[in-house]
């Protein structure tokens, strides 16, 4: 029998009227904020279905800006995001489009940062503010934020996989989940490891420097209130 906890009965603790609309909005934006490693200039939100419907009546507009800025679910300045992100110099849009068979509650991210770099990220809120991302830029990935989160494009060679497992398990770093996406063999692929430990910056440099290795980025455990 499965059990469930208290919190995906009720929900979470947040502002505005829709877990999966705001308090799941905010952490698209708060892993949006993570990923694209730098300060953000300007951002596109590319809303979809249920999103794209309802964006401005339920506040996934303001909640959506609010994690991006690194607000939390139970921030009071939600509502005050728009307004907050102008005073910060972030040009925003908000475009209702159609990306295709995908959850009804998805967004794609297109930000860019300060130094002209682009960065996308496409995600979902799948509801009791729980999320999944599934698009880092092109490449196909798949992780919740619950867990801390490393991600690795590299080249798809024999022993990457093993190299870098054995980097994390020589820091006796637990993986709790692991993914390999990529288009086919002997091109580039994305490893996505979600773990029960945090990884030590040295690790994470470690991984950087090793040849074949295109980008590395580790995503800390969200501190979502």
């Amino acid at each position: 029998m499965k059990t469930y906890l208290l919190s995906d009965i009720i929900g979470p603790t947040m502002i505005g009227p829709s877990s999966s609309h705001t308090a799941g909005a905010v952490k698209l934006g708060q892993v949006a904020r993570a990923l694209v490693l730098g300060d953000v200039a300007r951002v596109e939100f590319l809303l979809h279905g249920s999103f794209a419907m309802t964006y401005r009546g339920h506040g996934t507009d303001r909640a959506l800006l609010a994690g991006l800025m690194g607000m939390t679910p139970s921030s009071g300045d939600i509502k005050n995001a728009l307004e907050i992100a102008t005073e910060r110099g972030i040009e925003y849009h908000f475009i209702p489009t159609d990306l295709g068979d995908v959850h009804p509650n998805t967004v794609r991210i297109v930000i860019t940062r300060h130094d002209g770099v682009k960065r996308s990220v496409t995600g979902c809120s799948v509801g009791g503010g729980n999320i999944r991302i599934t698009a880092l830029n092109e490449d196909e990935v798949d992780f919740t934020g619950d867990y801390p989160t490393l991600l690795i494009k590299y080249t798809d060679v024999p022993g990457m996989i093993a190299t870098v497992t054995k980097a994390l398990a020589e820091c006796r770093i637990n993986i709790a989940f692991m993914r390999v996406f990529r288009s086919s063999k002997g091109r580039t692929a994305t490893m996505v490891f979600e773990t029960d430990e945090s990884v030590p910056d040295e690790v994470v440099e470690r991984l950087r420097h090793l040849s074949g290795v295109h980008l590395v980025i580790f995503l800390k455990l969200m501190e979502v209130q």
